[in-house]
């Protein structure tokens, strides 16, 4: 008997030996998808008669917390920022408030998803934490959206607040003074839902607030509103859209970039042709013969002036309610000289234009020649943007062919009197079988003019057409192949282009509408598309959504 348990011992020592010797991989069960959750807090969430400095959550599991500077509105907004800690993995968080709070007020933490477990990055998805200094915590809401005016699709993190409209209230608050309430939209919603507020009047505004003050930079923030003011409570859902006001004009002390050159800084839109500032330049009291153009990708102006010996200039500057007088210390510097560069398409549409690096004031066209490749004259006309420098010569252009440009000495001359060497241009056309067409179907279109614009899909603008009365179908012809999209704009003043909104003169901007999706152009094809205005825009799905929807499925 005693040999049997002995014999069975050993065997079941060498089964658990070998199964310890035994070679494998450690598997470790499903992943965890369980965001954390809180287990307590004091004083309790959703405190009134709160008079605490200090907040200590406590979460089931190890938490952290991730872009906390990006994710926590804190509203009403706190004067003196939280201290929010530890910045390190833990079961607790405690918030040390450095602000007089204010009597009768429900406030909330909002740490949208910044707070998630420490080993697999679950976000605990809009956790709130709320209490009162009165009696009872504040429950009305008001939701709504956000939008961009001008662009398609608004950027995240975009602020939505509420002004309190009391004896006190006027239209520079948001200048000035944070806003009674406030949400954000977060990364992934273009949605708002304010929340915990009391019952009274207010006025809505949004803000992609860049510098995080609670506060309207219009230099360089979009802002929306909404023009009447809310009373609260109220379950309609506000449509805000966002946009970029055009800064008054500005101009900044000039500097001198060389020898009869300066650079003139300024703020404002300069786009439109009869909206050219005027700049005098003096030396002692005789006004110079001074030319003025934009240099290219830059908001700053350049001054051209005829050589002279002097120790300082002025310039006199004026531009709708914009006027001043700089006075510039001149120094001897390098001159500039005359370059020509080509801008040449090989499009049927777009003219053959050449840009200066001084300005040109003589064209003798008599040494400008324009041949085709039978060696043909080809008959060409010329105009010359001199505030953008550059001059265009446009002809009619067959399908595959080559052309030369050739300008003899003397054909261009510039502000100094200096004229060009020889020059050369090759131009070549492609077979129309290259390009593709587009005709374009418009419905419900609310009011005339519209401008209809092709998009590619960086943004671009490919082309544009200014529709004054009612028509059916538009054409945009001699496509290079790409994937194109369609915007429309309802140009309400009639000045041919996009005017924002203004927040002062309470205007919207002008009704721009996209087309949702994309229209692919290939060669040789003739794409008929519809553009029905009264259809919004619809984003197309994040690969995430695409996903999800494959595995539900």
């Amino acid at each position: 008997m005693l040999k049997d348990k002995l014999k069975y011992i050993s065997i079941l020592l060498i089964i658990i030996m070998v199964s310890c010797a035994k070679r494998g991989s450690i598997t470790g069960g499903l992943k965890d998808t369980i965001a954390p959750s809180l287990k307590m807090s004091f004083p309790e969430n959703f405190s009134s008669n709160f008079k605490e400095k200090q907040i200590k959550l406590e979460f089931d599991e190890i938490v952290i917390l991730k872009t906390l500077s990006k994710q926590l509105v804190i509203s009403p907004p706190m004067k003196y920022e939280p201290l929010i800690i530890p910045t390190t993995a833990s079961k607790y968080i405690t918030i040390k408030i450095k602000d007089t709070l204010k009597p009768n007020t429900t406030y909330s933490f909002n740490f949208g998803q910044s707070i998630t477990d420490n080993n697999e990055g679950n976000p605990l998805n809009q956790f709130k934490y709320v209490f009162s200094t009165g009696s009872y915590i504040d429950s009305l809401a008001l939701g709504g959206k956000v939008k961009y005016a001008y662009e398609k699709e608004a950027e995240s993190f975009i602020s939505v607040m509420l002004y309190e409209v009391n004896d006190t209230f006027n239209d520079s608050v948001i200048y000035k003074e944070s806003p009674r309430y406030i949400t954000n939209t977060l990364d992934s919603l273009k949605t708002f839902r304010l929340e915990n507020l009391k019952a009274g009047k207010y006025f809505l505004v949004a803000l992609k607030d860049l510098n995080k003050n609670n506060k309207f930079d219009p230099k360089t923030e979009k802002i929306g509103f909404i023009k009447d003011f809310i009373s609260i409570p109220n379950d309609t859902l506000y449509e805000i859209e966002l946009f970029k006001e055009t800064s008054a004009f500005k101009a900044f002390k000039p500097t001198q970039e060389s020898a009869n050159k300066l650079f003139m800084g300024y703020e404002g839109d300069l786009t439109e042709t009869n909206s050219r500032p005027k700049i005098t330049l003096k030396n002692n009291n005789e006004i110079l013969s001074s030319i003025v153009t934009k240099l290219p990708k830059k908001d700053s102006l350049q001054i051209w002036f005829k050589p002279l010996k002097t120790d300082s200039l002025k310039i006199a500057i004026t531009h709708d309610k914009f006027e001043k007088t700089f006075t510039l210390k001149t120094k001897n510097q390098k001159k500039d000289s005359l370059t020509i560069s080509s801008i040449n398409p090989a499009s049927f549409k777009d003219r053959f234009a050449l840009e200066s690096s001084r300005p040109l004031v003589k064209f003798d066209e008599t040494k400008i020649k324009l041949i085709d490749g039978d060696s043909t004259a080809i008959k060409f006309t010329k105009s010359y943007d001199e505030f953008n420098q550059k001059l265009y010569l446009d002809f009619k252009k067959e399908p595959a062919k080559k052309y030369s440009f050739t300008l003899l000495p003397g054909a261009l001359t510039d502000f100094y009197e200096q004229t060009n060497d020889t020059l050369n241009y090759q131009i070549s056309t492609k077979e129309l079988e290259d390009y593709g067409n587009l005709k374009v179907k418009l419905e419900n279109v609310k009011s005339y003019p519209i401008i209809v614009e092709l998009l590619k899909s960086t943004g671009e603008t490919v082309a544009s057409q200014y529709i004054e009365k009612e028509t059916s179908t538009i054409d945009f012809n001699l496509l290079d192949p790409a994937q194109f999209s369609l915007r429309a704009i309802y140009d309400t003043n009639k000045n041919n282009q996009y005017d924002p909104g203004n927040y002062l003169q309470k205007k919207y901007a002008e009704e721009v509408v996209y087309l949702s999706g994309e229209i692919d152009v290939r060669t040789n094809w003739d794409v008929e598309q519809t553009f029905d205005l009264s259809i919004p825009y619809t984003p197309p799905p994040k690969k995430d959504d695409k996903n999800k929807k494959k595995k539900n499925n």
